[in-house]
């Protein structure tokens, strides 16, 4: 392994000084909480994408302690659209500790910081080598593809074995000086050039002795992970709206999928769709179907039926639904629309701009309603019965559940992962 790596770090170093990335938002300034912070999200997530979300999240929690201090919903709602939820609460959970334990400092130990929620062996790596300098090797995804290439490591990365091998290229190649640009020109490389697809080999400061190149395996390696379909799980959403435009959102559990995010209600188990609206506003009778959509989680695929449900204000009944763990959001407003994933968002994006062409002078005068208008209701207001007017449905519940069983893009929206 020596001959091979004798002098890796250095050419790729050079490369780096010419051709790596050195204006990223993180780097400028470069301090411990903005590695970390950044870290976070890069983790399964592209340069490109974070960047945006990252410089809000500065302008607002532009510490540990502001971090620390502010709410889980706060830091959900500036997490939202980024995918992957977990990581945003074990950011906000790792602020917490780190201002009540470490003086709102990122701990400069890798005892200290992999003890903290989020923060695994190479996220450690990164945030000692970026921001104290330290003499640490990383192995993410685009480090993974690296090496397995130049060292011609065969195997699923995600296995402990193969993962073991890598782990021990990554460390022998480490130089001895200059940790924090060395981590950055290992991750460029494998962003830049040895891409998984179409990799610029003529380009890579170390394709000489790249054993991948030389055997014309660059296609096979990293050995992708044994393909296995993922479960196809279906659940419906369901839209209560009132007449002036508000929409009832819930917050989710803690754990589970679109954990401590707000959410439109769901069903459990094999509920349908009247016993959901039964659950929820104390009638099943007068729903309208949209057709359903689909969101790619890691390891299976959600499929969501979409129902809604229209209320009237001028009833004496109780509210629908109410407790500490939901609200009414104003359609009109998204802008005080809390954090919620990606494709509930859509969906009420979607009520909205459905609501204002129900609104429209044309459709008020013909009486045609593409979706249940939206209403007035308060978190505070009491809940209004179901609509006796009932709305025209876009499709009925046994046609959005026959849509359901065919293949994204056939049926509906597909959602891709947020």
């Amino acid at each position: 392994m020596s001959r091979i790596t004798s002098s890796f770090s250095s050419r790729l170093l050079d490369w780096h000084q010419t051709h790596g990335r050195h204006n990223l938002p993180w780097q400028l300034p470069r301090s411990p909480y903005r590695v970390w912070v950044s870290e976070i999200m890069l983790q399964q997530t592209q340069v490109a994408t974070v960047i945006p979300y990252f410089e809000r999240f500065m302008q607002r929690f532009g510490d540990v302690a502001t971090l620390a201090q502010a709410s889980l919903d706060e830091v959900l709602q500036h997490w939202a659209g980024l995918g992957y939820y977990a990581r945003g609460r074990n950011l906000h959970r790792a602020a917490i500790e780190m201002h009540t334990h470490h003086r709102s400092q990122i701990p400069s130990n890798f005892e200290d910081l992999i003890r903290l929620p989020g923060i695994g062996r190479s996220t450690a790596g990164a945030i000692l080598a970026q921001a104290f300098d330290q003499r640490f090797a990383i192995l993410d995804g685009n480090v993974r593809r690296v090496l397995a290439r130049h060292a011609a490591e065969e195997g699923w990365p995600g296995k402990p074995l193969v993962q073991t091998r890598l782990w021990a290229q990554a460390e022998a190649r480490l130089p001895n000086a200059r940790y924090a640009d060395y981590t950055q020109s290992l991750m460029d490389l494998g962003s830049l050039l040895c891409t998984a697809r179409a990799p610029r080999c003529n380009e890579c400061p170390v394709a000489e002795d790249c054993i991948a190149r030389q055997q014309g395996l660059t296609a096979q390696l990293p050995t992708p992970k044994p393909r296995k379909a993922r479960p196809l799980r279906h659940s419906w959403a369901l839209i209560v709206q009132d007449d002036a435009g508000h929409v009832l959102v819930e917050k989710r559990p803690p754990a589970g999928i679109w954990g401590a995010l707000w959410s439109l209600p769901l069903s459990i188990r094999d509920e349908t769709p009247q016993s959901l609206a039964q659950r929820y506003v104390g009638d099943e009778q007068h729903l309208a179907y949209w057709p359903p959509v689909r969101h790619a989680f890691t390891h299976f695929e959600l499929e969501l039926g979409i129902c809604i449900c229209k209320l009237t204000a001028d009833s004496n009944a109780q509210s629908a639904r109410e407790s500490a763990d939901s609200q009414w959001l104003d359609l009109h407003k998204p802008e005080l629309w809390p954090g919620m994933p990606a494709p509930l968002r859509k969906l009420l994006e979607r009520a909205r701009q459905a609501s204002n062409q129900a609104a429209t002078p044309s459709n008020l005068n013909t009486g045609k309603s593409t979706c249940p208008e939206p209403s007035n209701a308060s978190s505070s207001a009491k809940k209004p019965k179901a609509s006796s007017d009932r709305p025209i449905p876009a499709i009925s519940a046994n046609e959005s559940l026959k849509m359901s069983r065919k293949k994204p893009g056939r049926a509906g929206s597909s959602i891709k992962r947020a």
